[in-house]
């Protein structure tokens, strides 16, 4: 099925299962759930989505979300990010987007979805998008929190785990964070897996400066909605008490 633009937009979830901060942190159980559950059940929200399915390297995995119902398909332990698992889905799921949901992003919103799709349906040459929010002053030295600088035509220019841009003589700055989800066409996932780790991709450990670096582009989209990835033990306590009080999940 595809929307009313003509454009077919899969989602998945890459959901590891041997993660290295919080180990099986997708199975990890929150509010009576596991993490992958609550992920998929919030993204399957969007309208946008003509389909959704997790992703994953574990049989582990494939059964927990076999038990609630959720469609999980078995990729190479081999891959070593998301966005090669997401390459294999895309050699045998056809789509013209594919949307990237972290699994580890029970927060995640149909309007994330929306703002992630949108380049897309308005610029035909759109290869990958990704989403910004304003960073908090708590977070602009935690390096652990991705920051992202882009141009005035909103394209990526750098991604860091440092506070960028430099105010060298503070007159203030806003910056941003980069919460981790993406979009991309096919031809972008076939690059990415394509060609070999790039050399800042490397110094930085951030996987999207291999398109950066090869020429491709990022459109980077504001949000507003804050999430919280499940990186800690610290994190998994704030979602739980955000979605116990919260209830059934809003759209």
């Amino acid at each position: 099925m595809s929307d009313a633009t003509g454009l077919r937009v899969l989602g998945v979830i890459p959901a590891r299962l041997q993660s290295t901060r919080l180990p099986r942190k997708v199975l990890r159980e929150i509010a009576g759930k596991p993490l992958v559950v609550h992920v998929y059940e919030a993204a399957r929200r969007a309208p946008e989505l003509a389909d959704l399915l997790v992703a994953t390297d574990s049989q582990e995995v494939v059964g927990a979300c076999a038990a609630f119902g959720i469609p999980a398909l078995m990729t190479s332990p081999e891959h070593p990010s998301g966005t090669d698992r997401i390459w294999e889905v895309a050699q045998a799921r056809a789509a013209d987007v594919y949307v990237n949901i972290q699994g580890d992003e029970p927060l995640i919103t149909s309007d994330h979805i929306r703002l992630l799709v949108g380049p897309f349906r308005e610029r035909s040459a759109t290869q990958v998008t990704t989403l910004k929010i304003r960073l908090a002053a708590e977070d602009m030295s935690n390096p652990n929190v991705n920051k992202v600088v882009c141009g005035v035509d909103g394209r990526a220019l750098y991604f860091s785990k440092h506070p960028i841009p430099y105010d060298r003589d503070g007159l203030g700055v806003v910056r941003y964070k980069h919460p981790g989800f993406y979009a991309y066409r096919k031809a972008a996932l076939d690059a990415f897996h394509r060609l070999p780790p790039s050399p800042l991709e490397l110094t930085e450990k951030l996987e999207q400066l291999r398109f950066l670096e090869n020429g491709i582009d990022i459109v980077v989209v504001e949000t507003e909605a804050p999430t919280i990835g499940v990186d800690t033990e610290a994190d998994l306590r704030a979602v739980e008490a955000l979605l116990r009080g919260r209830g059934p999940a809003s759209r």
